[in-house]
């Protein structure tokens, strides 16, 4: 475990962008040591699917001309970044996880891709993950390894964005979620990742899981660095009609200040709902908030085990419909846990689809109705840990046992909600251990700010993995 942030690529955003802006390093050189860093160690890590070194060093010459010429774009100007690689790059193939499409290379941007490079910043390439987004990965891939433990998970969907955060390889990654797919590597890798409110981001351009669940957003090393990035690709467009129209506000203006904050907290949820060490991490996170001026506001989650129960079926038929163009005339090119997903949402029936649909807006509503009593809400990511790939795969098997894992993060897809995931501690292996904060839609500037104050008090987020 390393705290130092020597290695300019082990540092922030907001410390490379300052560099960068003063000119003690340029944007080829940092692109340039990045994609080194990539050579070196992702043989190993196997977080991207593509390596896009020719349009990066092109990319960092033009930033380099730019802030020489004084023509600063923001603070992502010049810093390398990657993508999840299901966002469309155009010309570059986007394959989703599934060699299916390895041969596809799109004829335009996602739009946070367009964002992305508007802001100045430098795609250095193309993030591997699970096989359609969904649990796991194709068999024709190679997993990308949890940079802290090999043994372990690197999480799900995003895989590949946790595991290069995590190691360094890129300053910020984006990632997508439909059930916890940025939650789930980030408390794993130990990065911050915010999934910002349903239609605040724009899913033009993005391979869908379950297009009504589906939240893109960025993972970081910190919850300014995410920050940062919202703040380049948040905002409607008229190619996503589903995005919101608010305004996209300054999501650092906030100070860093939880004085008077009321967070939500069920104590089941930090105690008896998990496993001990994680019960002893989050406790410190809440003792960490609540020492910088927090209050702690006692409460009942609302249910959420009907719609984890039922996000499998639900997630399952908005993909049936979604792969409809190659399933099941390409069935056979699929991986056996995605080939099975897609038949059984085949075979969801409408009735279903009703409950869960009543059932999805009465949590939203009993869960807008706590906001009226407090500002946050503080939930686990998941509550266990020695998790590894073949047991996460193992859930599938199980659903209940599946509903319980995914008990904290699914019933926020099924309501939109905006959420941060920080890192509170680690386990008895050495493996990072995340928390949830909740606000109410549009709060992505009020999570930003406790993350930020968390964030002032604690060094989680400033540890590496020794890779």
């Amino acid at each position: 475990m390393n705290t130092s942030t020597a290695d300019p690529c082990q540092a922030s955003i907001a410390e490379i962008s300052a560099r960068l802006a003063r000119r003690e390093i340029s944007p080829v050189e940092i692109t340039r040591a990045i994609l080194d860093r990539i050579a070196a160690l992702d043989p190993k890590l196997h977080a991207y699917a593509t390596v896009t070194a020719e349009l990066a060093m092109a990319q960092a010459r033009q930033a380099e001309g730019e802030i020489m010429r004084g023509e600063l774009r923001g603070p992502l100007h010049g810093v390398p970044v990657a993508v999840k690689d299901l966002c469309n790059t155009r010309g570059i193939p986007t394959a989703a996880g599934m060699p299916l499409h390895r041969d596809f290379r799109p004829d335009h941007d996602a739009t946070v891709v367009t964002r992305l490079r508007e802001s100045g910043a430098v795609l250095v390439g193309k993030l591997q993950l699970t096989e359609g987004a969904m649990a796991d990965h194709h068999p024709a891939v190679a997993v990308p390894a949890n940079p802290w433990s090999s043994t372990h998970w690197s999480g799900a969907s995003s895989s590949g964005s946790g595991v290069a955060t995590a190691a360094s390889l890129c300053f910020a990654a984006l990632g997508s979620d439909t059930g916890g797919s940025i939650r789930f590597p980030s408390a794993m890798n130990g990065v911050t990742g915010i999934k910002p409110t349903w239609g605040r981001v724009s899913r033009y351009g993005v391979f869908p899981l379950a297009p009504s669940l589906d939240h893109v957003g960025p993972m970081a090393r910190s919850a300014e660095d995410a920050a940062i990035v919202l703040g380049a690709i948040a905002g409607p467009d008229a190619n996503d009609p589903t995005t919101l129209r608010a305004r996209v506000p300054d999501y650092l203006a906030l100070a860093p200040d939880v004085r008077g904050l009321r967070i939500g907290l069920d104590l089941q949820t930090i105690s008896t709902d998990v496993e001990p060490s994680v019960a002893r991490a989050l406790q410190g996170a809440v003792r960490a908030l609540e020492g910088i001026g927090a209050r702690i506001i006692e409460l009942t989650l609302p249910p959420t085990a009907p719609l984890a129960l039922g996000w499998g079926a639900y997630c399952a038929a908005e993909a049936a419909v979604v792969h409809e163009p190659t399933f099941p005339s390409r069935a056979a090119e699929y991986g056996p846990n995605l080939r099975g997903f897609l038949e059984f949402g085949g075979m969801v029936t409408g009735m279903q689809l009703a409950r869960l649909e009543l059932e999805r807006r009465v949590f939203a509503g009993r869960l807008a109705a706590l906001f009226d009593e407090i500002d946050l809400l503080l939930v686990p990511v998941f509550g266990a840990t020695g998790m590894t790939a073949a047991r996460v795969s193992a859930l599938g098997a199980d659903p209940e046992a599946m509903a319980a894992f995914i008990t904290f993060t699914a019933p926020f897809d099924f309501s939109g909600s905006p959420t941060i995931t920080m890192p509170c501690g680690f386990d008895d292996d050495g493996v990072p251990i995340g928390f949830q904060l909740v606000a109410p839609h549009l709060g992505e500037d009020r999570l930003v700010a406790a993350g930020r104050a968390f964030q002032e008090v604690t060094d989680w987020h400033r540890r590496r993995p020794v890779v």
